[in-house]
């Protein structure tokens, strides 16, 4: 058995989610926010039968896509932010974050 835990964009979760339980998958959805950007994301926690995983993960790979966002600049520090003029940085979002684990035990109770 194993267990993914997707942090996806939250502009990618509905479709995420909706092709998910198209397929049958059953999944626990988590608000989360990411460190960087300080933007919305979802983590989905999805358990599987090993011979699920590929299709799960074709699923998230299938429905997640990367795009470009503005963000704004911030200053190094607070004492260069008086002299620092903030001009937007285009980063690339989107896209899921994926880990893979085994699970040792699972009980439904």
């Amino acid at each position: 058995m194993k267990m993914i835990t997707a942090i996806v964009n939250k502009k990618d979760t509905g479709a995420v989610c909706r092709a998910l339980t198209n397929e049958g998958f059953e999944f626990t959805k988590l608000a989360t926010t990411g460190g960087f950007l300080r933007d919305g994301n979802t983590t989905l926690l999805i358990g599987l039968d090993d011979d699920k995983l590929q299709a799960a993960m074709d699923i998230i790979r299938k429905n997640c896509a990367k795009r470009m966002q503005k963000v704004p600049a911030l200053p190094p520090t607070e004492l260069a932010a008086s002299v620092y003029h903030a001009y937007p940085a285009e980063v690339m979002v989107g896209g899921a974050i994926v880990f893979v684990s085994d699970v040792l035990h699972f009980e439904k109770m």
